[in-house]
């Protein structure tokens, strides 16, 4: 190859790269579900009015109308699988940021973590729109005692920021 064909070979390749640079960035930046773009609503009337309705329908059978759990939740197996969790200030759901209490929900357990984790929570991506799934997370941490909401605004902070 001749120098000018190089050159050309180099900025074409150097090209595709930028481009996929690019559109890679604008993905990062335009995604909805980017860490820094979920959010929760827990002081939206309207947003919480929603969230109660779906959570009521898709949530409480398991996770129980106060969001109690179910009895047990801590150690005892049926099937091989835990019982649900409480989503109130006993259980563990304000230990996790907005953005992975949203992936969660949305892409169930395994799929989020990429492993095997054999558990009875359906995933929503094909039953709730994320709009929905906000509204159900939301509806739930507006249940939190205000110290709990604190603890858990500090930990969404401080995992956007890094």
């Amino acid at each position: 190859m001749d120098t000018s064909t190089t050159k050309k070979y180099y900025l074409l390749i150097v090209t595709i790269i930028l481009v996929s640079f690019c559109i890679g960035f604008y993905y990062l930046i335009n995604n909805k579900e980017s860490k820094n773009k979920i959010t929760l609503f827990p002081e939206n009337k309207i947003i919480l009015a929603s969230g109660k309705l779906i959570y009521d329908d898709q949530c409480a059978s398991c996770h129980g109308i106060n969001l109690q759990g179910q009895e047990g939740w801590q150690d005892e197996l049926v099937d091989g699988l835990r019982l649900a969790p409480p989503h109130n200030e006993e259980g563990h759901t304000w230990h996790h940021t907005d953005y992975h209490l949203f992936m969660l929900t949305k892409y169930g357990i395994e799929e989020f973590l990429n492993m095997d984790y054999p558990n009875n929570m359906p995933a929503y991506k094909n039953l709730l729109s994320n709009d929905q799934i906000i509204s159900v997370l939301s509806y739930i941490k507006s249940k939190w005692p205000s110290h709990i909401r604190i603890k858990h605004d500090q930990l969404n902070k401080v995992f956007k920021e890094n």
